[in-house]
């Protein structure tokens, strides 16, 4: 029987050059209801703020069992690995699904007793992970569910008298983003690996609350074998690839937050200027102070793990209400060390080609514009 397959011919042909073909497509699904996390979210732990102990466990047992039915699944077709696997959460009425996705592989020649690896990287990033010398593993994630707290809005309305860093909020915030790194770090030194590369992080609404999700794929490294902890890079496989050429291996996937208040001086200042052309200078500095102050914590990170240098630090802003802001900036820490090579001397063309959609549905959105019109005519 013909295999079903989600890969595209780009990762099929990048998985060729690794000895591998597709296999089916595989599915594991877990549904849990809401009611039970809902009466958690309004428990005492939400007025302080920070982590949500038992929602992290309950999201993570959630992801864990649709993990492991698709991981079933793939044992059944007897692949030697699963790739390009998702771990989705999805909010329906009343409940929430955990979803877990991949594509089936295998070896050419032969059929697999065991399944040696699952991995989220896709096949084109896979071929980039494996032509750097990462052997891929196991397919890993670490979250942590956090609530701003009924207590941050009163804190945050005395904090904004004043415009500034809020202290306490930075504090907390810095502790739960570095939460989900530690629990991903955990997960991979569980199964003998040395190294979490191809991580993505997702902030993701949930019942009155926020999660922070890393995934990755937990793999190994010959040249890292003397590391006590896992490396974690949030860099993308073919800029690893790239740098892993130059000779930089990844160190650490490095955070830094700081949660500033507009104060009510700046909100009053903004409010009075917004009628005039120009440039608000008090929120200008403000803002810059506080990104400065986000990539001041990577920096101190990077210090710490003896980095040559900080790559891809992205920034982003959150508003938490109250007049309080979230900045977050994200990188990797890199260091050139003996060894570090790519196997080929230049990368495949079919490992950076984009697929382009073939299915586009402009009909829903239509049809969503339609429905409004008539729910405002009755109206």
């Amino acid at each position: 029987m013909a295999a079903i397959s989600g890969l595209s011919g780009n990762e099929i042909f990048c998985l060729r050059q690794q000895g591998m073909h597709p296999g089916d497509l595989v599915i594991g699904n877990s549904v849990f209801s809401l009611g039970l996390i809902g009466g958690i979210a309004s428990g005492l732990k939400t007025i302080v703020g920070g982590e949500v102990t038992q929602v992290t466990s309950i999201i993570h047992e959630g992801r864990q069992k649709a993990y492991d039915r698709m991981v079933s699944e793939a044992h059944k077709h007897g692949g030697i690995g699963i790739t390009g696997v998702t771990n989705e959460l999805v909010q329906q009425l009343g409940n929430v699904e955990f979803l877990s996705i991949g594509s089936c592989v295998h070896k050419d020649g032969e059929r697999a007793e065991r399944l040696v690896f699952s991995s989220s990287a896709d096949g084109q990033e896979l071929h980039c992970q494996m032509d750097a010398g990462f052997a891929p593993k196991k397919f890993v994630f670490g979250n942590v569910a956090y609530s701003i707290g009924l207590g941050g809005g009163i804190l945050g309305s005395l904090k904004s008298l004043k415009r500034g860093e809020v202290k306490e909020f930075s504090q907390i915030f810095n502790t739960t983003r570095h939460l989900a790194l530690q629990r991903i770090q955990a997960e991979a030194q569980n199964v003998g690996a040395n190294a979490v590369v191809g991580i993505n992080t997702s902030i993701i609404p949930f019942a009155g609350m926020q999660e922070m999700v890393m995934i990755g794929t937990a793999s190994y490294h010959p040249v890292l074998s003397d590391h006590s902890h896992p490396i974690t890079s949030d860099l993308t496989n073919q800029e690893m690839w790239n740098l892993i050429n130059l000779g930089y291996m990844p160190l650490q996937l490095v955070l830094g937050v700081s949660v500033y208040s507009l104060g009510l001086v700046g909100g009053i200042t903004a409010a009075f200027k917004s009628f005039v052309r120009g440039e608000i200078n008090e929120l200008t500095t403000l803002i810059y102070e506080a990104r400065e102050q986000a990539i001041a914590h990577i920096a101190e990170d990077a210090r710490k793990c003896n980095a040559d240098q900080v790559v891809g630090i992205k920034t982003y802003v959150y508003q938490l209400g109250s007049g309080i802001i979230e900045f977050m900036a994200i990188g990797t820490a890199v260091k050139k060390m003996p060894g570090v090579s790519t196997h080929s001397p230049m990368l495949l063309p079919q490992a950076i080609i984009q697929d382009r959609d073939t299915f586009i549905n402009t009909a829903e959105g239509v049809l969503r514009t339609q429905l409004n019109q008539m729910s405002q005519q009755n109206s």
